[in-house]
């Protein structure tokens, strides 16, 4: 027998890091996602196979573990099979009844690893669907985060995201701006962690112990950091309808200035823009942590002329909006 599952991966358009305390945000799944390909159709020595293939078809990870301890056998990288390992236990405390014996799980990304498109929630969402427990208490428990990209994982289309009362709220949304063809994402080449994000924006240091992978902080909140947040937001939510309705490119780019500025005023970073495009005709908007992976870059000028001012700029990986937007 086998089961073939796809997930979905992201962008957060808006309400990076506010989104955790309530914000209103815009997600984007992304046309490119991770796959997984359950088989119990042969005897597999009365273990838990598991192998992870890249974008191009490489075994970039392998382990095996025991069906029922989910001890790991062998592995060819200790770090990932632990995390893997933390993830299989939260799964069958959620389903005690999951089948662990005599299986192959074998999952194919189909964007590169570093783009930090999703690697991990289309992970966790695809564990779900095999497992048939909830996606989002399993990332909570797991990986943490504000769980929007669980949403996208499974999503159609752009959705509005929130959390109320810790619970995910999920709206489709029309998304698709007549001047799409004007947006680009470019990728800065600097994975991100969120986690380490989400540590910032909390003001807090990022605690993640051996024997539990949920992430979890040192120390006392920043109180002059949670007071900023709490006023800001509104303003986010606001704006992410603004985003939502915006009818021309200019008052898009308005917005990602207001948006842009509003964060980095907010939580004392640098906007990308400043940092690497400070001579870039177009905006730049930061999307999910700052720092790293991709970036929204509008332009009023051709494909090919937008393109060539970031390959000089050594950033080669340029793809327009709608080659990427599900």
């Amino acid at each position: 027998m086998t089961q073939t599952f796809f997930a979905n991966g992201k962008l957060l358009l808006t309400g990076e890091y506010f989104v955790l305390d309530g914000a209103l945000a815009l997600a984007l799944p992304v046309k490119f996602g991770q796959s997984l390909n359950v088989s119990t159709d042969f005897s597999h020595q009365n273990e838990l196979h598991w192998i992870s293939l890249d974008h191009e078809g490489n075994c970039w990870f392998e382990a095996k573990f025991h069906p029922t301890t989910l001890e790991c056998l062998s592995t060819s990288n200790e770090k990932v099979a632990t995390r893997l390992q933390q993830l299989f236990s939260f799964t069958k405390a959620l389903n005690p009844g999951l089948p662990t014996a005599d299986c192959e799980l074998r999952t194919t990304l189909g964007f590169p690893r570093e783009w930090g498109l999703g690697t991990s929630s289309t992970l966790v969402y695809l564990i779900a669907q095999w497992a048939q427990v909830d996606a989002y208490e399993l990332q909570f428990q797991t990986f943490g985060g504000s769980g929007y990209d669980i949403a996208c994982a499974g999503a159609d289309g752009p959705i509005l995201y929130r959390l109320e009362n810790g619970k995910p709220q999920v709206e489709s949304c029309s998304f698709k701006p007549p001047f799409s063809r004007q947006l680009y994402f470019v990728y800065l080449g600097k994975k991100q962690d969120s986690r380490e994000g989400i540590a910032r924006y909390r003001g807090q240091t990022l605690v993640l112990s051996p024997q539990s992978s949920v992430l979890s902080f040192e120390g006392n909140e920043n109180p002059e950091l949670a007071s900023g947040r709490q006023s800001s937001i509104g303003e986010i939510s606001k704006l992410t309808r603004r985003f939502l309705h915006s009818k021309t490119l200019a008052e898009f780019e308005k917005n990602i200035v207001a948006h842009e500025n509003l964060i980095a005023d907010t939580l004392g970073l640098k906007k990308a823009k400043d940092l690497y495009f400070s001579d870039f005709w177009g905006e730049i908007k930061s999307l999910g942590a700052w720092g790293g992976d991709f970036v929204l870059a509008t332009s009023d000028k051709s494909p090919e002329e937008t393109q060539r001012y970031f390959n000089e700029k050594g950033f080669g990986v340029f793809l327009p909006y709608d080659e990427l937007v599900l």
